[in-house]
């Protein structure tokens, strides 16, 4: 063999050597990374959480107390679709010195929103997202969020709304305040007020306005 011919034959065996070594790397890598996964635990598995997380003050689906009571002497009430169904809905009534028959002295203001921007038209038993899917009342939540967003995202946080409990569930529950404990739906903003005594200045010691006596 010339040497030529014998440098060719100790390339073609380096790079099969070459290859042969890289497939079977790979193939122990596969398993590794398999055997690995069998057994490593998912980064997509969220926590168990041995307490929960109780909201209070929520609303649920509202009623109309009658003067009537049942066979057995229990009132009876009457859903909100019981009166609006057999009214025509005023898409633009937006205040509470509108209403004529019911809700009379309802304090209203809420940005430029009108009753039925939350209110279902066809279904009063229910309110409406921008979109217009019907959500229960127990989802009020979700309404607020959708122009609220800030204050959503900080009450996810649990730096806005008020939270008593523990931080970690593992530890023990946690109570939060739904939006209706603090803010009245149809008049959410805090009305002004004066403080009850002003604001006192620490750094100034108290001083007398006893007048003395020189005799």
């Amino acid at each position: 063999m010339t040497g030529k011919a014998k440098t060719w034959a100790w390339c073609l065996g380096t790079v099969a050597v070459v290859l042969g070594a890289t497939v079977v790397y790979q193939k122990s890598f596969e398993v590794f990374s398999d055997a690995h996964a069998a057994v490593a635990p998912s980064n997509e598995t969220a926590p168990l959480q041995a307490f929960p997380t109780q909201v209070m003050g929520g609303i649920t689906t509202p009623s109309v107390a009658t003067d009537t009571v049942d066979a057995k002497g229990r009132p009876v009430a009457l859903a909100c679709s019981n009166c609006h169904a057999v009214r025509e809905p005023n898409r633009h009534t937006a205040s509470g010195t509108d209403l004529d028959t019911f809700h009379q002295g309802l304090s209203y203001q809420h940005g430029g929103l009108t009753c039925l921007s939350c209110h279902h038209s066809e279904n009063y038993d229910r309110l409406r997202l921008a979109d217009g899917t019907q959500l229960a009342y127990e989802r009020s939540m979700d309404l607020c969020a959708q122009c609220h967003g800030p204050q959503h995202r900080d009450y996810q946080a649990g730096s806005h709304g008020g939270m008593t409990g523990y931080w970690d569930l593992n530890q023990g529950p946690r109570e939060r305040n739904h939006c209706l404990v603090c803010h009245d739906p149809h008049f959410p903003s805090y009305p002004p007020m004066m403080p009850v005594f002003p604001p006192k200045d620490a750094g100034h010691p108290k001083t007398s306005h006893a007048t003395h006596s020189n005799h």
